[in-house]
């Protein structure tokens, strides 16, 4: 069974709508995030659960921003996906699954603008609320350590509908994706949404958050991120090895916080590096509250600084 890790909660997301306790869910190790469209213009019942995503985005047209529901952890399977008997898993693999409030399809859009309906229509979705994605996107990226890249291919509705746009992931690339996709994008599933939603636009303001740089290949000269992203707090577990705990682990003794070591740092978490890492927290009026030798965003952010 998969180890939660790292914050469950997006901050700020009200619970008034919290499914999990009547529906459960199994934990996860996310690294997909799947963009949904309702295709209404109000928050959605979900059949009291049954069919909920771990968070909706509710545009508030008047304050101009995403208010955020929250239905499941992030790291609990939620219920918004098909998963086909004998098939590949959707809902219960990897995701974290996100409902936009508003419509992908212009026949929609187009009927509600006729009938003076306020909503959003995500392929050409104001400003404000594709930068309330990339928040979201940035946070799922410092905590959980979602890559911020996706599909190259997100064709409008109708054509996204099935696989009219030849986009949807087979089975096999669905299970060694990582990133952000679409429900169009998801096997086992025909639904055609968030259709042509700019995507480009998202991650750029994600990455904009997080100082990261944009290295889409329309720069030229991509700019030199100042501080590497962090990867994830899941790298940082009891008996974790990776290139991440290397990369730490010398940035540690560069600052002069490697005292705890008896070779030099490796690649695999122990209690060395925890107290290193604890050592430096220390140092820092910001992180001393929480000086637990456990490195999150912020202490990431610091030491690379």
């Amino acid at each position: 069974m998969s180890t939660k890790t790292g914050p469950q909660r997006y901050p700020g997301a009200s619970r008034a709508n919290w499914y999990q306790d009547d529906f459960g869910g199994d934990p996860m190790q996310v690294n997909v995030v799947v963009l949904h469209t309702t295709e209404g213009s109000t928050l959605p019942g979900y059949g009291g659960g049954s069919s909920a995503p771990n968070l909706t985005a509710v545009p508030d047209l008047a304050a101009r921003k995403l208010k955020w529901y929250q239905h499941f952890d992030v790291e609990t399977s939620s219920r918004a996906l098909v998963n086909l008997r004998g098939g590949v898993e959707t809902n219960t693999m990897n995701v974290c699954q996100v409902e936009l409030v508003g419509t992908c399809d212009p026949k929609t859009h187009a009927r509600w603008k006729a009938a003076d309906q306020e909503h959003v229509y995500w392929p050409d979705a104001p400003d404000w609320a594709l930068r309330g994605i990339a928040r979201f996107l940035a946070w799922m990226h410092e905590e959980h350590g979602v890559p911020l890249s996706g599909p190259k291919t997100w064709p409008a509705y109708p054509t996204s509908y099935g696989n009219g746009g030849g986009q949807r992931l087979t089975g096999a690339q669905w299970k060694g994706f990582k990133g952000v996709c679409g429900h169009m994008h998801v096997p086992e599933n025909a639904h055609g949404d968030p259709g042509a939603i700019d995507f480009a636009r998202i991650v750029k303001y994600a990455k904009a958050d997080l100082d990261l740089g944009d290295d889409t290949p329309e720069t030229a000269t991509p700019a030199k991120p100042k501080v590497p992203a962090f990867p994830g707090r899941k790298y940082f577990v009891a008996g974790a090895s990776n290139a991440y705990v290397l990369q730490l682990g010398k940035q540690l003794v560069k600052r002069g916080f490697g005292d705890h070591y008896r070779v030099g740092p490796s690649r695999t978490w122990g209690e060395a590096d925890r107290l290193n890492v604890r050592d430096f927290q220390k140092s820092r009026k910001e992180l001393r509250g929480d000086a637990d030798g456990s490195p999150g965003p912020l202490t990431w952010r610091l030491l690379f600084s």
